[in-house]
């Protein structure tokens, strides 16, 4: 939401559901990972795809981006930096046609000149609505008037032909749309807006959007009339790379994305199964911390080009309306995510071809790509106690956000990344063998029944994690190691590898064991899910009996569809302090025959 005020980005900009209330600090964890179902990406990893030169892009809020003289305070410096991809001038409708059919093009033709007289290619972002154009509802999508709106489309892909070629429709919905309007609507402005463009440059490329990582959205707009209007995907996962900045220990999540939406092209629309997908925002608050802020960065483009995202439009540059998100601070300082950018385009390169994964020490993510220079490999830590990895020889080791290059034969990995250039030919004959290969989640559940989660002295995950993650485990043992408390941030909320479940229209069972805390207290919950048509409950609330023994609840649901919109799949919901009275002790997830 950078064409807006600014909420909260530490867990969302959105109106949250309640589910997660109480569980809100630690929203973003949970994961979807290519299975051999899922189509591939066309180019296996980010290679260039025809969208953009470079998988390095970068955006601003509103009030840095409104024209050239806003863009002037900051994109020099992202361009200093070796950036070329710039999200989009600002083209909104209420601010270039100001009465009808009274066009102002002053401020637009200067910032397309600017943004390109520093290097800059461009997409441009299509919304809003003409203060002349009286809705309804004010904060609608103007499907009142698509004949106005398709104008409009008209009028800037005259005017931007041969400047920009891929117009995104609205930013983030079902964000920026009526109380009562639907993905239908949302349909109608696309199709509106691919056939006014297409007239003018059948070379124009119109994005369909969503929120978040919200592919049940998607999946409706397509079945609402959208199906074959559109040629490549936008999303905004700020949620899941909140769970990756936090280094809850579930990366796979975010290496789902992709493959996710590529399962649901493939169901709905498959003529448009291998269209480039861009994050057009993501960024990381740096609130948390300005190293923080930069881990979350090299994470982010190591990962989305991995699993093949076209672009990744970093939010933001500066600090401007919207928290402190900049790589450069509203004072002009240069952030520690700054120095790591630069140090990702300079090893990296425009142009990175992805290799593979490797698991170093049998247990930490390595991602293998062809840089700029030589083959590099990206690693960090999973959660626990820092690892010494030897690599056998010495190599040159990156520090991204410092720019520290050192010779080592042997690191010990945080959950800081590095870069290794030039690593040992053996690692990376592995990563191109495991490049077509599930991603590890400890271990592969694709042809698995069932998947789950006990908890005590360890946690025990087998397919199936919690937002919490295992590492939480030993501070909250209860009843002599055999369970978790139910009131553990994220400690109810549950991800099952996708290798075993991702938007898959089956029944499931799922079981949870659970009793009352040592005081007994009056507890209980009801499971809510992502089904086919949104987060439901299942069944009604269920009252935990007694602390006297262990007690089996069971759910068979026939409509899931886990997707990890908000970057989980389901979750046990109690309403005012009950959760801090219960305990789980393991909950598992089951395929039932159709």
């Amino acid at each position: 939401m950078s064409f807006g005020n600014y909420l909260s980005r530490g867990v969302s900009r959105r109106a949250f559901p309640a589910i997660v209330i109480g569980f809100v600090g630690c929203l973003g964890l949970l994961a979807t990972v290519a299975g051999d179902d899922a189509p591939a990406n066309k180019n296996g990893g980010w290679a260039g795809d025809g969208m953009f030169s470079s998988p390095f892009g970068i955006g601003g809020c509103h009030v840095r981006n409104r024209n050239a003289g806003d863009n002037a305070s900051w994109v020099p410096e992202m361009s200093a930096i070796g950036l070329r991809v710039f999200r989009t001038p600002h083209a909104a409708w209420n601010d270039l046609e100001i009465e009808e059919g009274k066009w102002q093009w002053e401020e637009f033709d200067k910032q397309l000149k600017y943004l390109a007289d520093q290097k800059f290619e461009f997409g441009l972002l299509l919304h809003g609505n003409a203060r002349w154009n009286k809705l309804d509802k004010p904060g609608t999508l103007p499907v009142n008037n698509l004949q106005g709106w398709s104008n409009y489309v008209t009028q800037v892909a005259k005017r931007a032909q041969g400047k920009a070629k891929h117009l995104e429709i609205w930013n983030e919905p079902p964000n920026g749309t009526g109380k009562d309007q639907t993905p239908a609507d949302y349909a109608k402005l696309v199709v509106a807006a691919h056939d006014a463009a297409k007239a003018v440059d059948p070379n124009y490329q119109i994005g369909l959007s969503a929120k978040s990582a919200h592919v049940n959205y998607l999946e409706q707009v397509i079945k609402a009339g959208a199906k074959d209007h559109f040629d490549y995907i936008v999303l905004h996962p700020y949620e899941v790379l909140n769970g990756v900045a936090n280094n809850s220990g579930a990366d796979a999540v975010y290496m789902g994305i992709v493959p996710t939406v590529r399962r649901m092209l493939a169901a709905q629309n498959p003529n448009k199964v291998n269209v480039p997908i861009i994050f057009t925002e993501l960024g990381s608050d740096a609130s948390k911390g300005n190293d923080h802020q930069a881990r979350a960065l090299v994470k982010a483009y190591t990962m989305g080009i991995a699993q093949g995202v076209s672009c990744i439009q970093w939010f933001e540059g500066r600090d401007g309306d919207s928290g402190p998100m900049g790589l450069i601070d509203a004072k002009g300082t240069h952030r520690p995510s700054y120095t790591a950018m630069e140090q990702m385009i300079k090893h990296f390169g425009n142009r990175p071809q992805y290799l593979g994964w490797v698991l170093l020490n049998d247990q930490h993510y390595g991602f293998a790509l062809q840089g700029a220079e030589s083959t590099i490999l990206a690693t960090w830590s999973r959660p626990g106690k820092p690892p010494v990895v030897d690599f056998g020889k010495e190599v040159k080791i990156v520090n991204p956000i410092t720019a520290n290059v050192f010779a080592a034969r042997s690191i010990e990995l945080t959950p800081s990344p590095v870069i290794v250039l030039d690593p040992p030919e053996s690692l990376i004959t592995q990563a191109k063998t495991n490049k077509p290969k599930p991603f590890d989640w400890g271990g592969d559940y694709s042809n698995a029944k069932s998947v789950s989660i006990e908890f005590g002295e360890t946690t025990v995950e087998k397919g199936l994690h919690t937002l919490a993650g295992a590492d939480v485990a030993a501070a909250v043992i209860a009843y002599g190691g055999s369970a978790r408390a139910g009131n553990v941030p994220g400690g109810n909320m549950f991800t099952v590898d996708p290798n075993f479940f991702s938007y898959t229209n089956a029944p499931i069972e799922i079981t949870a064991v659970v009793r009352r805390n040592q005081a007994n207290d009056n507890s209980g919950f009801k499971l809510v899910y992502e089904s086919t048509n949104g987060f439901k409950t299942a069944g009604g609330w269920y009252t935990v009996p007694d602390n006297k023994k262990w007690h089996t609840i069971t759910w068979k649901i026939d409509d899931p569809q886990f997707v990890n919109y908000w970057g989980f799949n389901f979750n046990l919901e109690s309403d005012g302090n009950q959760f801090n009275k219960y305990l789980i002790q393991s909950v598992t997830v089951t395929k039932r025959a159709p």
